[in-house]
């Protein structure tokens, strides 16, 4: 298993050998003692299983009690994988890092706590599984408006984005709900 370190501080690629012979291909996706040998300590606790077509931008999301760190992986086609440090104590509070997650580069990006998180589906459809630390809870949930320009994440979108209501109606950055 190999954490490449992001721009981010606390956010990794992670790339796992894949074990590949005429029958199909093998790949680890999580093992706790490598993640505690990369000074990652977490505990996660449910698994979430989204399918999407293609433009579809899912976030910026993120739990201001209860907070989630993630490990994303796309198991069908491709996305573009979004992390947004929310840490107002960070010195890159504000900045986002994208990554491609697809079913061939078969890597996977770890989001720790205290960053939105979100990303756009690059193929015609996209299966994307990702762990949490923490349970859902609706009521402690909040969006990061995707187009924030004070973020300006490059969206590498193909057409114009489809968006959930709630995806709609998120908060721009200088009246968002954020962590110390």
């Amino acid at each position: 298993m190999r954490m490449i370190p992001g721009r981010l501080p606390g956010v990794f690629v992670i790339e796992t050998r894949v074990f590949e012979d005429d029958r199909g291909f093998f790949q680890e996706l999580f093992h706790r003692g490598r993640f505690e040998e990369a000074g990652i300590d977490v505990d996660f606790v449910q698994d979430n299983f989204s399918r999407s077509r293609r433009n579809v931008v899912r976030g910026l999301h993120y739990q201001v009690r209860q907070p989630q760190a993630k490990l994303v992986r796309v198991l069908a086609g491709e996305v573009f994988d979004v992390a947004v440090d929310l840490r107002q104590s960070s010195p890159t509070f504000g900045h986002w890092e994208g990554v491609r997650l697809s079913e061939e580069n078969k890597r996977s990006l770890f989001i720790p706590e205290g960053f939105a998180h979100g990303f756009c589906v690059l193929s015609p459809t996209a299966d994307v599984l990702y762990k949490c630390s923490a349970l859902y809870a609706p009521e402690h949930e909040r969006t990061l408006k995707w187009d924030d320009p004070d973020v300006g994440v490059e969206w590498p979108l193909g057409g114009e984005a489809i968006l959930s209501a709630k995806d709609r109606e998120g908060k721009w950055l200088g009246e968002a709900e954020v962590f110390a």
